[in-house]
């Protein structure tokens, strides 16, 4: 089978092809500020977005003959992991999200391109709105800020099925806890193949993160929202974007924070050891929730790639189950392996309501 992916992103447009689960393809293309700058909405970068990668495939040669277009999920509402249909009802709702983000243009982009293939079908897998939160989980102090979920379902959820592929049982199976290290975090609870609690990584909640706050002071952040000294905006810049490593330190880059360590950089080692002390807390509450009962702990993400951050979050949670490491994202090969699986039958292809 041939499968064109998708993964759009805030400042790129990841495409790969693959012939069964084998890359033809790579490529990743980039959108400078500049090039951005004259779409108002995130929205209006479809038809540029989805030229660019037209333009891609013609400059490598590659004919517009696909099995499936797959794409990385928008922002929808609440649904159960799996691979969708791209239909009309998910386009209609995908033009008027709830949220705002690059992501939401993959199932156009994917549709679109599909419509102009005979037998070819538009697919989307895991998008980051995966909702199977027991309901315990979904209250909080106040009835009127209920628990939503937002995460890296795509690439957890593909972790989870690769780590028992490899132990030769199946997801289904398995009481996990899975924590998807990147510019944010996100620590899934996976029972028997579903997420059943899990912070929400988009909005902040959590263990911070290298460009995200995580939970904060309530009382504080409400006083910060009344003090006049920041906008809406910029407020908000700094619980995603300007938060985490990136507000302590002025960067993201973990490899060159260690590195600074090396030197002698106290307030570097106190920053970043806090950020994997709060990682470490919130696996801890993760194994609360399995009651102990937990086959094995999944490291992945870009930070994953961190030997000194891997190695002092493991003393932390060794004690609970086996740390095994999976670093990176891998989630063009986790598109196309979702949209095999639903070609060949083995995974159901949900329709969205």
């Amino acid at each position: 089978m041939r499968l064109l992916t998708i993964n759009p992103g805030s400042t790129s447009t990841k495409i790969a092809v693959f012939d069964d689960t084998n890359p033809i393809l790579i490529e990743n293309i980039r959108h400078s500020v500049e090039e951005l700058a004259p779409f108002e909405l995130v929205s209006d970068q479809f038809e540029y977005r989805r030229d660019l990668v037209l333009d891609a495939l013609r400059k490598n040669d590659i004919p517009l003959r696909f099995d499936a277009i797959v794409a990385r999920g928008g922002l929808l509402k609440p649904i159960e992991g799996g691979v969708y249909e791209v239909n009309d009802v998910m386009l209609h709702e995908i033009e008027h999200p709830m949220r705002n983000h690059a992501c939401n243009l993959g199932c156009r982009i994917a549709h679109d391109i599909a419509q102009r293939i005979p037998g070819c079908r538009s697919l989307t897998a895991d998008p980051g709105v995966v909702d199977e939160l027991i309901e315990e989980a979904r209250i909080s102090g106040s009835p009127i800020m209920p628990r939503i979920t937002t995460w890296h379902a795509l690439n957890q959820r593909s972790i989870a099925r690769r780590y028992a592929a490899e132990h030769g049982t199946h997801y289904e199976d398995l009481n996990l806890i899975i924590a998807h290290l990147g510019g944010g975090i996100s620590i899934g609870t996976h029972r028997h193949g579903r997420c059943i609690d899990v912070n929400n990584a988009f909005d902040g909640e959590g263990p911070f993160s290298p460009e995200r706050a995580g939970s904060l002071p309530p009382g504080k952040l409400i006083d910060l929202c009344y003090s006049q000294k920041y906008t809406k905006e910029q407020l908000k810049r700094r619980i995603s974007g300007n938060a985490g490593l990136a507000a302590h330190l002025g960067t993201t880059d973990v490899a060159a924070i260690v590195e600074s360590i090396k030197e002698g950089d106290k307030k570097a080692e106190l920053v970043l050891n806090g950020m994997i002390y709060s990682i470490a807390k919130w696996i801890g509450g993760s194994a609360v929730v399995l009651r102990g009962k937990i086959d094995a702990i999944l490291l992945t993400g870009g930070v994953a790639y961190s030997d000194y951050v891997v190695k002092r979050l493991t003393e932390y949670i060794d004690f609970l189950a086996p740390v095994h490491v999976y670093p990176g994202e891998n989630e063009m090969l986790a598109l196309a392996t979702n949209g095999i699986g639903a070609l060949n039958g083995t995974i159901p292809i949900k329709e969205y309501k």
